[in-house]
């Protein structure tokens, strides 16, 4: 652990370095990122424009589930989303390359080509999610205001393990970069809206199957008072930390299948 953190550090390090080589660049690049993630909530502001209510939330409700799958998300693919690329190492045979440096393999390919850039997304989400909590008429308690930074935490966790799981898969189909993105890009997109909009087996997988409900919809009924996603018991709320625990050891172990199945390009 040591060691892949201290790698993690060097490699990131040296692509921060290159980034802010040339600033003007990076602060373009970050500017333009702002920007295009800002577009999901213009979306969402264009619908309240016609609307009072999504699924029975109120806009300040709906950019509180916003803020949390942004943040979350924008945590884990800041720190991990470069995994996504591994597909093309496989391919072309530059994973070999990593093999045979004395670093642990995922710690080198979560920090290849470090994306300073991406730390828009959490500006923006940050940003949604401070006026959720100013706009949102929550009666506050002390559990409910731990919650907010479990739930950050756990949910950064759980993305984090579905771009480590996606990458484990690369392994066996090398050109699945776009369903590895369906479950995490794709995941925020849907967290970003009420459960209530989505069929009920579509809640029910990604509560069971792909427990990415965990990050925002099940932990933020309590907060907001709402009804739980497929009835469940209050005490769910408060299960995010063991689920991404959960998602972790499972990732994790499926990476150890995936490198120790890889037998290199062409085979």
């Amino acid at each position: 652990m040591t060691e892949g953190l201290r790698a993690y550090r060097l490699i990131a390090g040296m692509w921060i370095r290159s980034t802010l080589a040339y600033r003007v660049s990076f602060v373009m690049t970050a500017l333009g990122g702002l920007l295009v993630t800002g577009l999901d909530f213009v979306a969402i502001l264009l619908m309240f424009s016609q609307v009072d209510a999504l699924g029975g939330y109120s806009l300040p409700e709906i950019a509180f589930l916003y803020g949390l799958s942004a943040m979350s998300f924008g945590f884990a693919d800041l720190a991990i989303g470069s995994a996504g690329r591994l597909g093309t190492r496989v391919r072309d045979g530059t994973l070999d390359t990593l093999l045979v440096r004395p670093a642990p393999v995922l710690a080198q390919v979560a920090a290849d080509r470090f994306a300073l850039r991406r730390v828009s997304r959490i500006v923006q989400g940050t940003a949604v999610f401070g006026y959720a909590l100013a706009a949102t008429d929550v009666v506050w308690s002390p559990q409910k205001a731990l919650l907010v930074p479990v739930m950050l935490v756990s949910g950064g966790v759980i993305f984090a393990s579905v771009f480590v799981a996606g990458a484990a898969f690369q392994f066996v189909a090398q050109d699945a970069a776009e369903v590895q993105a369906a479950f995490t890009y794709g995941g925020q997109t849907l967290l970003q809206y009420p459960p209530t909009v989505f069929g009920t087996e579509l809640v029910r997988g990604v509560t069971f199957v792909f427990p990415l409900a965990f990050v925002n919809w099940v932990p933020a009924s309590y907060v907001l008072g709402r009804p739980y996603p497929l009835g469940l018991p209050e005490w769910a709320a408060f299960t995010p930390p063991l689920v991404a625990a959960a998602c972790g050891a499972a990732a994790g172990l499926a990476w150890r299948v995936g490198l120790r199945s890889y037998r290199s390009t062409g085979s």
